[in-house]
């Protein structure tokens, strides 16, 4: 559906055209981060989805080599040979296209549980459950419960998530929206912006430390140096993914975990409206007070991250406390009970 909607783009001709497909793009594209993690979370172990989650999100990184080097492609392509169709409506008809391709493909071959694995064996699919009950969070359950709801609310770990979620896109929503922009003020054409944002990509796949003062500290007139400051922005992810799959492997009760999943989205979200305010035109070419917004919601992460990791450690603390009292007594299959992480003393949160 986001493929199509995305093909829609094309047709747009005003600003309340284009508002209602961007609409629609945000409605289809809200479930598929947490639901990735959701399904990270059923078909691997606590160990396991750290990597893999930081893999599938990756591929946000390729995506901007391929859309880069495909929007250059179309850009120059057209201007040397001419097209019927404007430059821009190609790119969204392309990737449109190649999205509904993948996304059939995708919901022809995967499965919502292990149960339901047309490509494995009878045995494979109890293997399959078996091997994540040291996860102590079942395989999903699709029955509401409202107090797992409430007690996601009331978590001060959902609104770590949360606040680190907001704080962190504020940078992103402005470098990710206004990237040509920046690098033109480096002094390259904006066919060339296309082009050499691609780099960018391939940083946020091998998740190399952001950097943002080099932007901010050498002079106009190195616009090569301020391009390597922005290409190791894109490094700004790596986190964002780490507290992904912390709230994976971290957040038990299947509510209670599509609830902190949408909480935190909802935060990257409303960053990603705040991060492009803060490139004025008015602060043009520099964006100085962008530059240093996005340095102070860096250093804002900082303190965030320690609370979350002191946090998890002190209540690991308080239910290891819990284990150790004589009247204790583990429920039978208390790993496939829903239970939230708060609710079971066995459930030790991830550092």
């Amino acid at each position: 559906m986001w493929g199509l909607v995305l093909c829609c783009m094309a047709g747009v001709k005003n600003y309340s055209g284009a508002l209602a497909v961007r609409f629609f793009l945000g409605v289809f594209e809200a479930a598929v981060t947490p639901g990735f993690a959701l399904f990270t979370s059923q078909w691997y172990t606590k160990k396991e989805q750290g990597t893999r989650i930081g893999i599938w999100f990756s591929f946000n990184g390729w995506a901007q080599i391929f859309g880069g080097l495909l929007a250059y492609g179309i850009a120059k392509g057209v201007r040397l040979h001419g097209s019927t169709i404007a430059p821009w409506k190609i790119v969204f008809l392309a990737t449109g296209l190649l999205t509904m391709a993948v996304g059939t493909l995708f919901l022809l071959v995967m499965p919502d549980n292990q149960l339901n694995a047309r490509w494995l064996s009878p045995l494979d699919r109890k293997l399959a459950i078996v091997r994540v009950r040291i996860n102590q969070q079942g395989i999903g359950n699709k029955h509401f419960k409202g107090y797992q709801f409430k007690e996601a609310l009331l978590d001060p770990l959902t609104w770590a998530f949360a606040f680190y979620s907001l704080t962190a896109d504020i940078p992103n929503g402005g470098i990710t929206n206004f990237f040509s922009q920046l690098i033109v003020s480096f002094g390259y054409t904006a066919e060339e912006s296309l082009l050499y944002g691609t780099p960018g990509g391939a940083i946020e796949v091998v998740t190399l430390i952001a950097c943002m003062l080099l932007i901010v500290a050498l002079p106009l007139s190195n616009n090569v140096g301020r391009l390597i400051g922005y290409y190791l922005t894109q490094a700004s992810p790596t986190v964002f993914v780490a507290l992904l799959s912390l709230i994976a492997t971290n957040v038990a009760g299947y509510t209670k975990k599509t609830t902190v999943a949408a909480i935190y989205l909802i935060g990257y979200c409303a960053g990603n409206i705040i991060g492009p305010q803060t490139f004025r035109p008015k602060d043009a070419p520099r964006y100085v007070p962008a530059e240093i917004t996005i340095i102070c919601c860096w250093a804002a992460c900082l303190f965030d991250l320690l609370f979350i990791h002191l946090y998890c450690k002190h209540q690991n603390k308080k239910k290891a406390a819990i284990r150790a009292r004589p009247d204790y007594q583990k429920l039978e299959n208390q790993e496939w009970l829903d239970l939230t992480d708060r609710e079971n003393p066995e459930f030790l949160y991830t550092l």
